[in-house]
């Protein structure tokens, strides 16, 4: 067993600061902002989705300190798993590891899922009606989510390409998302109207905790910064000034977009995945709300790239230490990407994409991110106990009082979640179990650091 990748293995470093930040934004601006806004404002939070993005966004923050000494301490494309291994142990590293592929897919899934919307909604002012059982789920009265298994599939290609190649692709749809997130703020910002933001807050303080459960999962972008940490240039600097930056400019447009999109139409008439397009229409705009829609349909599609990057990643560190079959972490020779690991995730995301309820995936996707960031938070603390002579390029700063905070915000929000998701998130945890116990236990070994010199950055 190789606690590192070996050193005649290593691949081109091809990500700088800007691949990192566009990978960060691309992964944190997407369902949350053109999907999810509108669906939660609608079921949970009225206008103060506001607060929930911003304590959503406040958690994240904590976290993405926590990752930041981590993953300059620890530069692996394991995140939470590797971290897991190194401080705990492999029973707690396959649980976060096999929840965090959870996460992925399952967030892959519900990104791909709004995305249909905004393709119906582009055709459907071109006079294109797609037949509806193509285009919902079995349970709201369709065969299958077509469009979401396609768009996926085709993302999946895309990423066997390789990372050289395919963050060109990844910075163009993030700029395209960027550009019409802007359009619609200034062109609908005029048609606000005070009196939609009363009452407030409609379903209470209550609303505000449910609601940033359910766009919690909206910042699982600095995890995917994580994961790239293999292909990262200057990763001790690099990565945590990516995981600030592109919380902030995140953080700032998901509080534009509310309070205009809250301000122009009641709250009680955004349950729809696409509701920039809803709302421009709703105000005329025929030829805007056509653009966004094509902007929407492509900024997605980098949310899926990012975060079916990300599960692979996952998956291939995972293989690569025996937790799971060794021959998923197998890289092309060509792109060294590792295709088998990629299609996996896009295999299994394409069909829960086709085949479940978008909100209900959200949900389950956001358990699995709050148990996650909680355990790395922890990890922080044990790290530094287990390894004090550990070399940490960024340390979080004011001792514990950081991580632990970190810890009982996500406590607080896992509390909010509805118990159907909690008990779906647990039969995957099950399955995982079994996977163990019947693999894991026997080809996986404890992490140990031989001597001082195996510590990385000793």
């Amino acid at each position: 067993m190789q606690n590192q990748l070996p050193k005649g293995k290593e691949h081109e470093k091809t990500l700088g600061l800007f691949d990192l930040s566009i990978l960060g934004i691309g992964a944190i601006i997407g369902t949350g902002i053109l999907v999810l806004t509108g669906i939660v404002a609608a079921e949970d939070s009225g206008p103060a989705i506001v607060f929930s993005f911003l304590i959503a966004a406040l958690a994240s923050g904590l976290i993405g300190l926590c990752y930041s000494e981590l993953t300059t301490s620890l530069p692996n494309s394991g995140s939470a798993f590797y971290y897991a291994w190194v401080s705990i142990g492999k029973f707690m590293a396959f649980l976060a590891g096999w929840t965090l592929i959870g996460v992925y897919v399952t967030t892959t899934a519900t990104v791909a899922n709004g995305w249909t919307g905004y393709v119906q909604s582009f055709l459907e002012v071109l006079g294109i009606n797609l037949p509806h059982k193509l285009l919902v789920n079995p349970a709201a009265g369709g065969y299958v989510n077509l469009p979401a298994v396609l768009m996926i599939l085709f993302m999946t290609i895309i990423l066997t390409r390789g990372t050289s190649e395919s963050k060109f692709v990844n910075n163009f749809l993030v700029g395209v998302k960027i550009f019409i997130i802007i359009l619609f703020i200034v062109v609908s910002a005029q048609h606000i109207n005070p009196a939609n933001w009363h009452p407030f807050l409609p379903y209470g303080y209550k609303g505000i905790f449910t609601g940033a459960s359910a766009v919690f999962f909206s910042f699982l972008g600095f995890d995917a910064l994580a994961t790239s940490a293999e292909d990262a240039k200057n990763v001790d600097k690099n990565i945590p000034r990516a995981i600030i930056l592109c919380l902030v400019i995140s953080t700032a447009l998901y509080i534009l977009v509310s309070l205009v999109m809250t301000g122009v139409i009641s709250y009680k008439d955004l349950n729809v995945s696409e509701a920039m397009s809803y709302v421009l229409l709703s105000k005329g705009h025929k030829y805007v709300a056509e653009i966004v829609s094509i902007g929407a349909v492509l900024g997605i599609m980098a949310v899926v790239f990012a975060f079916i990057y990300a599960g692979s990643n996952i998956m291939k560190s995972m293989s690569r230490s025996a937790f799971l079959p060794q021959g998923l972490a197998k890289v092309n020779d060509k792109t060294q990407s590792p295709n088998r690991a990629i299609w996996l995730v896009g295999l299994l995301s394409a069909i829960l994409a086709g085949e479940f309820d978008l909100h209900y995936l959200a949900l389950i996707a956001n358990i699995g991110s709050l148990v996650v960031f909680a355990l790395i938070s922890l990890i922080v603390i044990i790290l530094r106990y287990r390894y004090p002579e550990l070399k940490r390029p960024f340390k979080v700063p004011f001792g514990n009082v950081i991580p632990v905070l970190s810890v009982l915000i996500c406590i607080v929000l896992l509390v909010s979640i509805s118990l159907n998701a909690w008990l779906t998130y647990l039969l995957w945890l099950v399955v995982g179990l079994i996977v163990y116990f019947c693999y894991s236990l026997r080809h996986a070994n404890e992490f140990n650091f031989k001597d001082e010199s195996d510590i990385p950055g000793n």
